[in-house]
């Protein structure tokens, strides 16, 4: 995936779901491309295979188990992610949280079948302990801020500056992404200019009055 990275998480929002994950999908895929930015989206798992056969950018998944394929009803194994075309999946975001065990794990079996892992941590300690299962990307999202009216990268901008700093220190490869109310340009600017190579983003697109307008509008902070 490329960086800076816009990623979108559709979550289950009403926007989100049916034909609207697919609808959100091209329109994030359109924007993208005439704004020069790299853009992922990760819808909920019913529309997981279908948007993954649909557009041409990466899709990952919200959640995935430390499993193997076999008998684990409701769960969600990388395996399944693999058969359903997408890139890789989100881990332990705080409204889906895993065991520390459980997140080395599922990292692990994410790099065996070559999928990438988004690592979310709440804390800039959680950081520089996550990013020793070395991710593709790390997403600092204190829990407090993720819905909110307040970004981190101007609320608590030393949380975004540590969390570079640790992930860094842990594993140079691993490129974090700044995520909890990102709400417009400024907001985006600000957390490249902090030190994120990106940012993960969810109710300021899925429960705009009109997604496309906000796209536009988070997409030219970069």
């Amino acid at each position: 995936m490329g960086s800076p990275l816009f990623l979108l998480n559709l979550k289950a929002y009403p926007s989100g779901l049916g034909a609207g994950a697919l609808r959100l999908a091209r329109t994030l895929g359109d924007a993208g491309r005439a704004a020069g930015v790299a853009v992922a989206i990760a819808p909920a798992a019913p529309y997981l295979s279908e948007v993954a056969t649909d557009v041409r950018y990466p899709v990952l998944a919200q959640h995935v188990d430390p499993l193997g394929a076999g008998p684990c009803t409701g769960f969600v194994p990388p395996a399944a992610i693999l058969a359903a075309r997408a890139r890789g999946s989100l881990v332990n975001h705080s409204e889906h949280s895993l065991s520390p065990s459980a997140i080395r794990d599922a990292v692990h079996i994410l790099h065996e079948l070559e999928l990438v892992a988004v690592v979310c941590a709440g804390t800039v300690a959680a950081a520089g302990r996550l990013a020793r299962t070395r991710p593709e990307y790390l997403a600092i999202e204190p829990p407090e801020l993720i819905g909110g009216t307040r970004a981190v990268s101007t609320a608590r901008p030393e949380v975004v500056e540590g969390a570079v700093r640790a992930v860094h220190r842990a594993a140079r490869s691993t490129r974090v992404l700044c995520g909890a109310g990102v709400h417009d340009r400024h907001d985006i600017a600000k957390a490249l200019e902090l030190g994120s190579e990106g940012v993960l983003v969810s109710s300021a697109v899925a429960r705009a009055p009109s997604p496309r307008a906000a796209i536009e509008e988070l997409l030219s902070g970069f």
